[in-house]
């Protein structure tokens, strides 16, 4: 199969590194100004990996987009404009593949969304979500993900074709669940990592429960299945977000708590806005998420917010099963 990623980041790369290694033709998109592109270019590797010689190094994005299967994997703010850059070539007929997680900030839209209103009608499009760090993955320690989409056939094909002795894929049954699921789960990261740094992190388990708790609530306002947020791509994510060393999200939690700054993108950051944005639409209660946001972009203090969070009027934890 001839396939195309588009985004030479760690995970982008990560994905050409296995795709190739169970036997499709992969070319790795980067813009040439790009230093981790001309990295790679140069040495093959980046901080940590290296590329088989059969995958092939590509800058210019019309070449790319000549693969059937394109896989994209940038920054999830950066979406809306790479799909104008697509939709501007020829793309009918080609099958996007989302490789990332988060929601856009100034909209809340799901990235399938974005990908669809910027694409052609003959433009299928599904999402890889789920957990998985890429320094597990080289260790070869295999994890369990989710690929979704509106088109049942297209799941097929995909998952029959990407399935290896490291990655286990399950059909999503719940394209709104999934996605905001997985945008979601990194900013309990975050919340996980001011844990973290704060000494705190015995409430690890009631940030987990309670977390799930109020994400199930927002994706069952929002029209999917609450229990989507008890799949893979959240709560089955949490160990690799919430504990995992590797973790960005919890990182950058952990150095906020702690006054300090953190070197690399955590996609929770744009994350936590873009929630508050669906918070306002669906009128849906989401305390843990309300406290990152506030901490993020209001200059509240870690403290503070885990005793707003404690000092809640008392409830039951389940309301008979009633309502999430």
């Amino acid at each position: 199969m001839q396939i195309s990623v588009i985004g030479c980041g760690r995970w982008g790369s990560l994905i050409a590194w296995y795709l190739e290694r169970i036997g499709h033709s992969v070319s790795l998109y980067g813009r040439a100004a790009s230093p981790h592109f001309q990295a790679l270019v140069q040495t093959r590797k980046n901080e940590v990996l290296e590329l088989p010689e059969n995958v092939r190094l590509v800058s210019d994005l019309e070449e790319a987009c000549r693969a059937g299967i394109l896989l994209v994997s940038v920054p999830s703010q950066k979406l809306r404009g790479l799909m104008k850059e697509l939709a501007a070539l020829d793309l009918h007929g080609k099958e996007i593949v989302l490789c990332m997680k988060g929601l856009e900030v100034e909209t809340g839209k799901r990235l399938s969304q974005i990908a669809e209103e910027e694409l052609a009608q003959d433009n299928r499009t599904a999402v890889w979500l789920g957990p998985g760090h890429v320094q597990e993955f080289l260790a070869g320690v295999p994890n369990c993900m989710v690929i979704d989409s509106r088109h049942e056939d297209l799941k097929k094909k995909l998952i029959e074709a990407f399935s290896g002795k490291l990655i286990r894929f399950y059909y999503g049954e719940d394209l709104i669940g999934n996605e905001i699921g997985a945008a979601t789960k990194n900013v309990i990261g975050i919340a996980a990592g001011i844990l973290d740094g704060l000494h705190l992190s015995t409430l690890k388990g009631a940030l987990m429960s309670r977390g799930t708790h109020e994400i199930a609530a927002l994706i069952g306002a929002m029209g999917g299945n609450p229990f989507s947020a008890y799949g893979l791509c959240h709560l089955g994510d949490y160990e690799a977000t919430v504990f995992s060393p590797y973790s960005h999200n919890r990182a950058f939690g952990e150095c906020v708590a702690q006054g300090k700054s953190y070197p690399s993108l955590a996609e929770g950051v744009a994350t936590a806005a873009a929630v508050m944005v669906l918070k306002e639409r669906y009128g849906v209660e989401l305390p843990i998420c309300s406290a990152v946001y506030r901490i993020l972009y209001q200059n509240a203090k870690p403290e503070e917010e885990i005793g707003i969070l404690f000092n809640r009027s008392l409830k039951r934890e389940w309301n008979s099963g009633k309502e999430f």
